[in-house]
């Protein structure tokens, strides 16, 4: 252990107390104690504005550190390093000798390192017959081993904010991305509601958004797009209600109507030969979400259309030929088909087209849909309102 005496810098330079503080902490190192000299750096570098140190101290701290011979940095090992400006100035990347002066003034300042002064206010150590260093007079690390758990709670606390701040702003993005996306939406399929005023109110609060902000600026910013955001939640999902209004009680009733054999089957020959029944939709009429919402939310389907895709009818063969190119079986289509009734099972094909890349095995995912379906815990409002949010159109906005 360093000796218990205060020491006091060479020459003109004064004494503090903060100085005589930083001497008294480095006596309080426990025996045996020893710390990876770099994971000590790296903390500070990570926690310097908590621990009060500039980015040019922490480069001569590197130079420093780089001078002591050992990987830890440990009182067994001896604590202080003694080289000169000149070798000092190398090692920081030829850092002038004023500027050296200064952060080597400023590591002192915030108690990082201790001056361990000469009588002459040289740097050199002193040997003895065996070679081993007897005294050394230089930069003491000893503050450095003292406070390794302070600075890597220090760090620890900017990786949390950090975090913290990252998490921030990625929620400002999704809902700034879901908002647009979905009052376009709205706005292109002609949706009753104050979609100007909606979209006023929310380049408002995107354009309050400052370039560089603190957590604390944010979270009444994440605050105010996650209520506009729930919002159009609101008026979209009363809308489709509204024109789905039996909800899963029409499901079920489709369930128990297959009894006409004109059914869309007649299309996949893969279901030709089925003895299954379907109920009929002579009309292609929508009978729960508008077409156009659906391609909206996934535009990927209309590639498979050889013809385009100008009715409820076209979107229901084009969904049974994709349902091959997914790998979706005849078996698994058909009970989603019988399960959900055909509209929704070709929305539900056309949701799994649009995130195929995400989606391992579609037939699976199918079967598992349709057993939620059975059990009354599935409905494909959910699943079309995440792909809207994810594939939205850019629409002009007015007002």
């Amino acid at each position: 252990m360093e000796t218990g005496i205060a020491t006091t810098p060479f020459g003109r330079r004064s004494m503090s107390l903060a100085m005589l503080a930083a001497q008294n902490a480095s006596k309080e190192i426990p025996d045996g104690k020893a710390v990876e000299k770099w994971h000590i750096y790296r903390n500070l570098c990570e926690g310097r504005s908590i621990v009060g140190v500039g980015d040019r101290a922490l480069a001569v701290l590197n130079a420093l550190l780089s001078f002591y011979p050992d990987s830890e940095l440990s009182e067994e090992n001896g604590l202080i390093v003694f080289p000169s400006n000149a070798q000092l100035s190398l090692r920081a990347h030829g850092m002038p000798d004023a500027t050296l002066r200064r952060h080597l003034a400023a590591l002192v300042d915030c108690g990082l390192v201790i001056r361990r002064d000469s009588p002459n206010g040289k740097r050199y150590a002193r040997k003895g017959r065996g070679g081993d260093i007897e005294e050394a007079f230089g930069f003491s690390l000893a503050p450095l081993l003292a406070r390794a758990d302070e600075f890597e709670a220090a760090a620890e606390r900017v990786r949390a904010d950090n975090k913290a701040l990252r998490l921030m702003r990625e929620r400002i993005t999704l809902h700034r991305r879901d908002v647009q996306k979905l009052i376009e939406a709205a706005v292109e399929e002609d949706m009753p509601g104050d979609w100007g005023g909606l979209w006023r109110r929310f380049r408002a609060v995107v354009e309050a958004i400052p370039r560089r902000a603190s957590l604390g600026e944010l979270e009444p910013i994440v605050g105010g797009l996650a209520a506009l955001h729930e919002e159009v939640d609101m008026l979209l999902e009363s809308f489709m209600n509204s024109t789905n209004p039996s909800g899963n009680e029409s499901q079920n009733e489709r369930q128990q109507s297959y009894s006409n054999t004109d059914s869309i089957f007649e299309f996949e020959p893969a279901l030709e030969k089925s003895t299954a029944r379907a109920e009929p939709n002579p009309d292609g009429k929508p009978k729960g979400y508008p077409l156009g919402l659906v391609l909206k939310a996934c535009p990927d389907i209309v590639d498979y259309a050889v013809e385009g895709i100008g009715s409820w009818r076209d979107f229901m063969i084009t969904a049974a030929q994709v349902r091959g190119y997914l790998g979706v079986s005849p078996s698994a289509y058909e009970d989603a088909c019988h399960t959900m009734g055909q509209e929704t099972a070709a929305v539900v094909i056309a949701c799994i087209l649009q995130r195929s890349q995400h989606i391992n095995s579609a037939g699976g995912y199918l079967r598992v849909l349709t057993e939620k379906a059975r059990a009354g815990e599935f409905s494909v409002g959910p699943m079309l309102m995440a792909a809207l949010r994810t594939n939205g159109v850019t629409a002009k906005m007015t007002g």
